[in-house]
């Protein structure tokens, strides 16, 4: 019976977390390696925490109260977890039990002074590190102080904070055990924490130090600010070394004290150089033992380290790697052979910066025109050739810098680091095109005919082929598919199309600056451009709600939605008196146009508005309650009318300058550009889009039939499976597949939510910010890029889910990124503010499309601006101002 609850930390390691809990298995870990010091102990398993949660039934009902509180109820959350942690600290320790744990005290020395630590099963795991989640106790000393603290280790498993932390990470209240560790006291001259990568930048070749006197409590705390040193390449390479005027220390009969530093030792440092680096060498020793940067509490005794924890730093963004496993015909990301590496972020430029599953990265990187890197569920270009070559690095900046300047400024930085990168001679292509080849002096109008007619029917050979396949047929034929994908967006007209347009729109831009000082006047000469996919699904909307407008039944049920599932939305609203079939019929037809849309199109395994329709009712019923009949047209020809109008008052304005006449028909041509082609930039996006939708209705059949012969639990399990492994189980006709696998990755996406991807990031873990370095804009203004010009001031609605909004005329909206999906709500908005985006991204180009003055990539904008607030956005400046 002892050895069920009680282990000796000699006797575990890191593979028996569910015995002694995250901290008592790094501790097992940790005694096990060479050179590392562990203060001697044990572990009260969580059997023993199980049969004290057996002896409280009540508890279970406690339990399912709490499960069902909503994250932010801070007071329910509070009365709940102080019921739960009382109940179990007056739950009396079982004889058998207590005679365990001071069996084991007594191998320490029974009045040994000694730490009383919580260890939860959700601790210190790679994807959440649970710090300072439960409680710990310093210098306990007695049997009968021992087993109060081991009791109060358990309840601190149900601290408010506890209770909250796995209600915000998804953690089921009841799959969390508490082991305890007790071991014996280390009372140091000097404590602190070492990080083996630092925690700020996430550079992995960088640790940091934190340092005090005495027990490392004070620096928890706040008490006093620590010593700070930086440790690169075996060298302290800088330090800071702060006044410490307290410090924590034992007290001999039990407990702690704060104590004064005696004024002479205040500022000295509290380790020296030479320790540091002995000590970021053990940290070194640990990552390499547990395989990834560690967050490491260390105490100096005797001139000595001893490691008291050891945790993953759960905040850091990994490194991108590439695709593990190739397929025929599919490139695989080369690193070459450069040292160092430099990723640019896909989602920053796709205006999707949340994570993708597995099935979603890895059909984007076959189908992607250049080769990718995943991590964290994002996507990453490895863009090094392009930065060391000279000429092509000038290309690539100016490219960078016209859609996100934050971008080409982190390039910028890692640049003037010189001995980063090296310079290499100019040697032709090494990462992706700059956009194809240059586009024709004048270019036929006609080309945009001829390439939508080449999409729609190319996809729909797709839509006819893939349905005759299944099994391995279907996976030889997807690959074949992808082929075709590819060709269609590397067609040399396609690339030339698109860089008509926005060349033409940049030409505009700077030169009718510089002849007549005016800012962005191309965005004014772009309203109601033919042509537009996205832009025109917004005005469809629009007359959707014409069809549904005169009829009070419908509006009702559309209000009442949310009872109605999606599976029978449309069929429901089909029986309704009084124009519910013609309702159902619009909806229908709009969905059989843009069905395969949604919030983040790019990840495959996102629901399709197709798949869950009730998606489009809040922004039906805006539509319904802030517009007249007839809308759609009338703003179409309002935004054709001011183009117009822009045009002549230019081009007028041109010919009264010197050499007006040649300046005049320049831009006249370009105009005409800009008219003819600046629509079609977002139709290579619709294609994909329409192409994977009939990709993901395939795999979703094939993976029906998985479900059906018992190898899949269910079939959206096929979507944490990447395209190589679910073709290896179809091709293999496997029995069943790992439910483990399938649960630790549906685990780690859930952890990616928490990591923020950096638009650029290097093989050292560099997490590298830009910076606008502008100072032309008032003080306390919210810097971005000015993508659409002009003024307006209103309600900021920020919103993070389209499915959330509810805007009223006049309002501005405010979210982190818009992709084409949320074209529908700019019909009803006076101006736009996101925290990605940039010059030729979908937002920018529909705003510019519906004359909405935009700001993108303004840095937390949806933190630093609150729902309700006043705000100007100036979109031909580039700066947003909180005016209320």
């Amino acid at each position: 019976m002892i050895g069920q609850y009680v282990l000796g930390l000699q006797e575990v390691d890191e593979t028996q977390v569910a015995v002694v809990g995250g901290k008592g298995a790094h501790l097992g870990e940790l005694s096990r390696v060479d050179g590392i010091r562990v203060p001697n102990g044990f572990c009260v398993t969580t059997d023993a925490f199980r049969r004290i949660m057996a002896e409280a039934p009540s508890i279970g009902g406690r339990l399912d109260q709490l499960s069902r509180l909503d994250p932010d109820d801070r007071e329910g959350i509070r009365t709940l977890s102080a019921q739960i942690r009382r109940t179990i600290e007056g739950i009396a320790v079982p004889g058998d039990l207590a005679a365990a744990i001071t069996g084991a005290l007594g191998r320490l020395g029974e009045q040994a002074a000694c730490a009383v630590r919580s260890s939860a099963t959700a601790e210190d795991l790679p994807t959440a590190s649970f710090a300072g989640q439960q409680d710990t106790y310093l210098n306990v000393v007695g049997p009968t102080a021992i087993l109060q603290h081991v009791s109060r280790c358990w309840a601190s498993l149900f601290t408010e904070r506890a209770v909250t932390y796995r209600r915000r990470n998804g953690i089921d209240h009841r799959a969390v055990h508490m082991a305890v560790v007790v071991q014996q006291m280390v009372f140091p001259d000097a404590s602190g924490i070492l990080f083996t990568a630092d925690p700020v930048t996430g550079n992995r070749k960088v640790a940091t130090v934190d340092a005090g006197f005495g027990l490392g409590e004070a620096l928890v705390s706040g008490l006093v600010n620590p010593d700070v040193f930086t440790v690169q390449d075996g060298a302290v390479v800088a330090k800071a070394i702060a006044a410490k005027q307290r410090a924590v220390r034992a007290l001999p009969g039990g407990g702690t004290q704060e104590v004064a530093v005696d004024p002479p030792r205040q500022e000295r440092p509290a380790l020296t150089d030479a320790q540091v680096v002995w000590l970021v060498q053990l940290g070194r020793r640990i990552e390499a033992r547990f395989g990834r940067p560690q967050d490491i509490e260390w105490c100096l005794v005797d001139d000595g380290f001893q490691i008291v924890q050891s945790r993953p730093i759960t905040t850091l963004f990994p490194i991108p790697v590439p695709a593990p496993a190739p397929v025929p015909g599919v490139p695989v990301p080369e690193t070459g052979d450069l040292e160092n590496h430099v990723y640019v972020s896909v989602g920053h430029q796709q205006m999707m910066t949340d994570p993708m599953k597995p099935l979603g990265f890895s059909m984007w990187q076959l189908t992607a025109m250049v080769p990718m890197h995943e991590a964290a569920g994002r996507l990453f270009v490895d863009v090094t050739r392009r930065l060391a070559s000279p000429a092509s690095r000038a290309a690539l900046l100016d490219v960078m810098g016209r859609g996100d300047p934050l971008i080409r400024d982190a390039l910028e930085t890692v640049i003037d680091r010189d001995d980063f990168i090296p310079t290499l001679p100019d040697a032709g292509p090494g990462g992706p095109p700059t956009g194809g080849p240059p586009a024709p002096a004048e270019a036929d109008p006609a080309i945009v005919t001829e390439l939508i007619e080449r999409s729609r029917a190319s996809i729909a050979a797709l839509e006819r082929d893939i349905r005759t396949k299944s099994g391995p047929a279907l996976f030889d034929f997807l690959l074949e598919a992808f082929e075709e994908h590819k060709r269609i967006l590397s067609d040399p007209l396609n690339f030339q199309a698109i860089m008509a347009g926005m060349e033409a729109t940049w030409w505009l831009n700077d030169q009718l600056q510089e002849w007549l000082g005016e800012k962005n006047a191309a965005d004014t000469l772009t309203l109601s451009a033919p042509d537009n996919i996205t832009s025109e699904m917004g005005l469809a909307l629009l007359d959707v709600a014409d069809v549904i407008r005169p009829h009070p039944e419908v509006v009702a049920f559309l209000q009442g939605i949310e009872y109605v599932e999606d599976a029978g939305f449309l069929d429901e609203l089909a029986k309704l008196a009084g124009g519910g079939a013609e309702a159902r019929d619009a909806i229908e037809s709009y969905l059989d146009r843009y069905g395969m849309r949604c919030v983040g199109e790019i990840d495959i395994t996102r629901p399709r508005w197709r798949e869950r329709p009730t998606t489009l009712v809040p922004v039906i019923l805006d539509n319904v309650r802030n517009f007249e009949p007839g809308a759609a047209e009338r703003r179409f020809e309002q935004g054709r009318q001011k183009a117009l109008q822009k045009e002549q008052d230019v081009l007028s304005r041109l010919r009264a300058l010197p050499d007006g006449q040649r300046k005049a028909d320049e831009t006249k041509r370009m105009i005409d550009r800009v008219r003819n082609f600046i629509g079609y930039r977002e139709y290579p996006k619709y294609g994909i889009v329409s192409r994977y939708f009939l990709y993901k209705q395939a795999l979703l059949e094939e993976a029906e039939r998985l479900v059906q012969a018992g190898v899949l639990a269910e079939k959206e399990d096929i979507f944490y499976l990447t395209f190589q492994e679910l073709h290896d189980v179809v091709r293999s006709n496997q029995d069943q597949v790992d439910d483990r696998l399938i649960k630790e990755r549906k685990e780690a996406f859930r952890s990616y939510h928490a990591l923020t991807p950096p638009r650029v990031l290097t093989s050292d873990g560099e997490a590298v910010t830009g910076a606008y370095r502008r100072d032309d804009v008032p003080a306390g203004a919210l810097i971005g890029l000015p993508v659409s010009a002009g003024t307006v001031e209103g309600r900021a609605r920020v919103i993070l889910d389209m499915a959330d909004a509810d805007l009223e005329a006049g309002d501005i909206l405010v979210t982190t990124y818009t992709d084409p999906s949320w074209s529908p709500l700019f019909v009803g908005i006076a101006g736009l503010v996101t925290e990605v985006g940039g010059l030729m991204t979908h937002g920018a180009v529909i705003a510019r499309e519906y004359g909405l003055p935009a700001v993108v990539g303004v840095e937390q904008a949806t933190g630093l601006i609150r729902d309700g607030q006043r705000i100007r956005v100036h979109g031909t400046d580039g700066y947003v101002e909180i005016v209320a």
